[in-house]
C-alpha cells in the first residue's frame, strides 16, 4: 500500500528549518479531494521535567530513522483513509523556540486527519530512533522516554 502513496507522502530528517506555510501548501496543492488538513509543530521549550533548558541536541541513525518514519506513516495509512502525509523531523542542535518536528495530514474528513496526526506524533515519540540531549545550567542530560508518551502510544 505504501508504494501507491509515494507521490503524496513526504518524510524528511534534516538539520534545516522548515516553513509551515510551505508545508501546508504542499498538503493542499492540487488536492480538491481532501476536505481536512491537520498539522502539528513541536518546538524547543525552556523547561522539561523540572529542568531549565537552554538548547536541545537531537541525534539519530539516518537509515534507521527514515525506515521507522516510513513504517509509522504506513501504519497510519492502514488505520485511516488519508490523503497526503508530510513528516519532517529536525536533528542537530536547536535553540529555544526553534521548530523540531512537523506532521501534516490531509483526509476527506477531519476525524481521520486529526486521529492520524496524533497517532503519528505519539509513535514518533516512542518508536523513532531519535535521541535528545538537553543543554541546561547544570550540564548536558540525555532525555529519557516518558511514561506518559508510552501510555499515549499504547491507546492506539
Amino acid at each position: 500500500m505504501a508504494q501507491a502513496h509515494t507521490d503524496i507522502d513526504f518524510i524528511a530528517v534534516q538539520r534545516e528549518d522548515f516553513s509551515l506555510a510551505v508545508e501546508y501548501a504542499k498538503l493542499c496543492e492540487n488536492n480538491s479531494r481532501d476536505g481536512a488538513v491537520v498539522t502539528f509543530t513541536g518546538l524547543v521549550r525552556d523547561l522539561n521535567q523540572g529542568r531549565s533548558v537552554s538548547s536541545l541536541t537531537l541525534e539519530h541513525y539516518p537509515a534507521m530513522t527514515h525506515k521507522a518514519l516510513q513504517e509509522i506513516v504506513q501504519d497510519a495509512r492502514s488505520r485511516w483513509q488519508l490523503g497526503r502525509i508530510r513528516v519532517i523531523h529536525r536533528v542537530g542542535r536547536l535553540q529555544l523556540n526553534e521548530q523540531i518536528v512537523f506532521v501534516g495530514v490531509s483526509a476527506c474528513h477531519r476525524g481521520d486527519a486529526f486521529a492520524a496526526c496524533e497517532f503519528i506524533m505519539d509513535y514518533l515519540k516512542t518508536r523513532a530512533p531519535l535521541w535528545k540531549k538537553e543543554q541546561t545550567d547544570s550540564g548536558e542530560h540525555w532525555v529519557e522516554a516518558k511514561q506518559t508518551d508510552q501510555h499515549q502510544a499504547r491507546r492506539w
